[in-house]
């Protein structure tokens, strides 16, 4: 028993000094994956600024929301900012903040209608009677394109499919943003490591 129990202890050990050293990879990883879709969505709105504010104001077409102008300003600089932010990994802990409450913005004014699924399907525990029925219109789609189109070109470099618009993604992007929060930029790949380093002691 004393035998197992120290090479438990061994392995834990082991499995300690693996992640001391390359630790760094999971959050350096998160913050790259988060770059280019807030980047994309930031500069998107930037770009088109005057229709995004049109968005967020119009209660029949848009979000309906209150203050356009200054909303519409914060959620692109937030999303643009925060990406240039996440890539250097300055104040991600900081930053972290801001765009998971963009990301619940997002959800509930967006997204959450939707169901859970982005992509839709027709059968399985998240599908709706929304993304059953997309799937009637995708598979009429499919008919249409292998009857009049170039079915297998249009379909090389994947499948057609349907965009649920849900809250899938917006939940995905916050949990991530979360585990930033909760565990920083990460070691060495990251400003804030060497700041810290240098001014926190």
């Amino acid at each position: 028993m004393a035998a197992i129990i120290n090479l438990m202890n061994w392995a834990q050990d082991l499995l300690e000094k693996i992640l001391e050293a390359v630790g760094f990879i999971g959050p350096l990883l998160l913050r790259l994956y988060l770059v280019p879709i807030f980047w994309m969505a930031g500069s998107k709105k930037i770009s088109s600024i005057d229709s995004t504010i049109e968005w967020f104001g119009n209660p029949d077409w848009g979000l309906g929301l209150p203050f356009p102008t200054l909303l519409a300003w914060m959620a692109s600089l937030t999303e643009a900012g925060g990406a240039i932010l996440l890539l250097f990994g300055l104040g991600v802990r900081w930053i972290s903040i801001p765009l998971m409450a963009t990301m619940v913005v997002a959800a509930v004014t967006v997204h959450i209608q939707n169901g859970w699924l982005a992509i839709a399907e027709g059968a399985g525990f998240f599908a709706t009677e929304r993304s059953m029925g997309a799937i009637d219109r995708l598979d009429r789609a499919k008919d249409i394109l292998k009857e009049h189109g170039n079915y297998s070109w249009l379909t090389e470099n994947g499948p057609l499919v349907i965009l649920n618009n849900g809250i899938e993604f917006a939940a995905t992007y916050f949990i991530m943003l979360l585990a930033l929060l909760v565990i920083g930029a990460g070691k060495y790949a990251s400003l804030d490591y060497w700041i810290a380093k240098e001014f926190r002691h």
